[in-house]
């Protein structure tokens, strides 16, 4: 692998989103994201080498210290704004078809949540794993849902809540997806879920951090 590439790669993992970013402090006043994904263009590496050996990785190590409880949201919300630094420079390949995504992810947080931090932890890591993610916001109608399903018949949807008292309202939302399109895969996820509950309301998995969603979505390419 390039040089720069274990570069990019390590800069993704500890959070350095371009040279004139101050943390971290033992990278200061060295390139980041920014610059190393530029770079690497520059070189030749092609966009898909970039997303498969950099990209990828780097928010896989990311999301295994998450689960390990060696890092924390603030620590993941900054590796993501490196991550986006790089993605600037690769979305015109992918909207051009040259970067194949592994698939689509559909996602938002139930009606009635307004909370959006672990939605946004997963958005990023699904990204980061190689999905187009197309992200409905908070407080999403089992309608704007089901809309999206038919505009994309083969994503995988994700529904996120956080709150005992709303984690109900995911039943007719589970509901509407399956009977619209019964062979669309759903995975909820949310403080006060659980696998049991998952299975009772005819979700399809439950995932109980961003690294288990990834790991589950690669089960079903």
């Amino acid at each position: 692998m390039s040089t720069t590439l274990e570069k990019l790669l390590e800069s993704i993992e500890l959070g350095k989103v371009n040279q004139a970013a101050p943390f971290p402090p033992q990278l200061k006043g060295q390139p980041g994201a920014d610059e190393y994904t530029k770079t690497a263009l520059e070189e030749g590496v092609s966009p898909t080498d970039i997303m498969n050996l950099a990209l990828i990785p780097a928010m896989d190590k990311v999301g295994q210290k998450f689960s390990e409880h060696k890092i924390f949201v603030p620590q993941m919300l900054i590796s993501a704004k490196a991550m986006n630094a790089s993605m600037v420079h690769l979305k015109p390949y992918f909207q051009a078809g040259e970067v194949k995504r592994k698939g689509t992810f559909i996602i938002g947080t139930v009606f009635g949540d307004l909370h959006d931090i672990g939605k946004n932890l997963v958005v990023m890591m699904i990204e980061g794993a190689g999905w187009e993610v197309i992200d409905l916001g908070i407080d999403v109608q089992p309608e704007k849902f089901t809309e999206k399903v038919q505009e994309h018949p083969d994503a995988v949807v994700g529904i996120s809540a956080l709150l005992t008292t709303t984690m109900n309202n995911m039943t007719p939302v589970v509901k509407a997806i399956k009977d619209v399109s019964p062979k669309t895969k759903i995975v909820v996820g949310g403080a006060p879920l659980s696998s049991d509950f998952a299975q009772a309301i005819g979700a399809d998995a439950y995932a109980k951090d961003p690294q288990e969603s990834v790991k589950w979505l690669d089960t079903l390419i």
